[in-house]
């Protein structure tokens, strides 16, 4: 019997610890994982959509920009019809201005759709600075009223420009539009995997539970009852556990410690007869 306990001391059993360690471990792991994920995850999509909104405001300046100029040299011109004073002409300087501007935007803007449309501002910008160009012969030629020429052939050159860029701020803030929804879309992808791995560990918690109350607790109870039933009453221990862990050997120790008891007890039983 001596033997057997050496022998079964020597082996190398599954450890107790070793078990809670890597199954916590396991779990704190999912989670940091999850966590790391969702958060890596999240970043990567909100610095995406951030910039396009980003990049779609500051279209919508530099539209507002385009309009503000071309407003002022129409108002300009406006006073030099209303004053009939040529020397007040607008510089046309406005123009290079205006196309650079316009080449900031495009570079800004991230719609297929508002790239033509944008062409097609700059080509009425064009008309419109060409048909104002045609003023100072208006102005010298006596069979021509300044006035119908402003309101009748400047005037739609100008409101010509105006639709196009009506179109180009619609068109920028659908992009801006369908941005924000795409950040609330790429939010929800985002916490998917952060969701999934939560659930995962959640999952990996109730196994936990039910392993270590099957391997762990109720062996430690059926232990437990045996020594009672034994201690009140006598009964032989009889709990028997199948596996090859420290509660087995346990267990196992506590059989031959009862049985040895009880052979104990005979003996000095038999001892006090004899006496």
């Amino acid at each position: 019997m001596a033997l057997n306990l050496f022998r079964r001391k020597k082996e190398r059993k599954p450890s107790i610890r070793k078990k809670a360690v890597f199954s916590l471990g396991s779990l704190a792991l999912i989670f940091v994982l999850s966590g790391a994920i969702t958060f890596l995850e999240y970043r990567r999509m909100s610095d995406y959509v951030s910039e396009r909104i980003s990049a779609s405001i500051n279209s919508i300046t530099l539209s507002q920009q385009l309009s503000d100029i071309t407003e002022e040299y129409n108002n300009k011109m406006l006073a030099v019809v209303l004053r009939n004073d040529i020397s007040i002409m607008p510089d046309t300087d406005e123009h290079n201005v205006f196309m650079a501007q316009s080449e900031v935007l495009k570079n800004s803007i991230g719609s297929e759709e508002a790239l033509p449309i944008l062409n097609k501002i700059e080509a009425s910008f064009d008309r419109f600075i060409s048909t104002s160009k045609e003023f100072d012969q208006v102005f010298l030629a006596d069979t021509v009223d300044t006035h119908e020429w402003f309101f009748g052939t400047l005037q739609p050159a100008y409101n010509q420009f105006c639709h196009d860029m009506s179109e180009l701020n619609a068109a920028i803030h659908s992009e801006l539009q369908a941005n924000s929804i795409n950040f609330d879309e790429s939010f929800y992808r985002s916490i998917v995997p952060g969701i999934v791995c939560i659930c995962a560990g959640l999952l990996l918690v109730l196994l936990l539970m039910y392993f270590t109350i099957a391997n762990y607790v109720n062996p430690i109870y059926r232990i437990a009852a045996g020594l009672n039933a034994y201690k009140s009453s006598g009964k032989r221990y009889a709990n028997i556990m199948e596996g090859n862990d420290h509660l087995a050997d346990i267990n196992a120790d506590v059989s031959e410690i009862i049985e040895e008891n009880i052979e104990l007890k005979h003996r000095v039983k038999n001892l006090k007869e004899d006496k």
